[in-house]
């Protein structure tokens, strides 16, 4: 699977707006994930999860942070993502399907966040560029 010129069009320019409001959006999608999802909380017993934490907020951060890296690299997704799925796989031990989940939560936060600029082709865009990256994830599981 692989963007076409539009989407990626797309998913640069909303990316802007996404990064001025990385924490905000990281922190908001990882509790939509564990008040969703909440067998996904036991990735993370050492981390205060209750809504707006210090934790939460950082951790948020990282999750946007690597979703840039590969936006920064989209024509190479998988090298901008290698180690953090190497950490994840043999490291971390995390359940491949939890990559869908939180991409579905990054997918809301951001239609939530910016409902203008998400329309139909951005949802579209931005759901496809969050699959791949989903798969790059869970390539090491394979």
């Amino acid at each position: 699977m692989s963007l076409t010129k539009a989407e990626r069009t797309v998913i640069l320019s909303l990316w802007d707006k996404i990064s001025a409001q990385a924490d905000v959006i990281g922190t908001e999608a990882l509790e939509r994930l564990f008040a969703s999802y909440p067998q996904t909380k036991t990735y993370f017993p050492h981390l205060d999860l209750r809504p707006g934490s210090a934790h939460l907020r950082v951790h948020g951060a990282k999750v946007v942070a690597a979703l840039g890296d590969a936006v920064k690299s989209i024509d190479n997704i998988a090298g901008a993502l290698a180690k953090l799925s190497e950490l994840h796989a043999y490291i971390l031990r995390v359940d491949p399907v939890n990559f869908k989940l939180l991409s579905h939560c990054l997918l809301v936060t951001v239609a939530s966040h910016f409902p203008a600029d998400f329309t139909a082709d951005a949802h579209t865009a931005w759901d496809k560029f969050l699959s791949i990256v989903s798969c790059v994830l869970t390539e090491k599981y394979r």
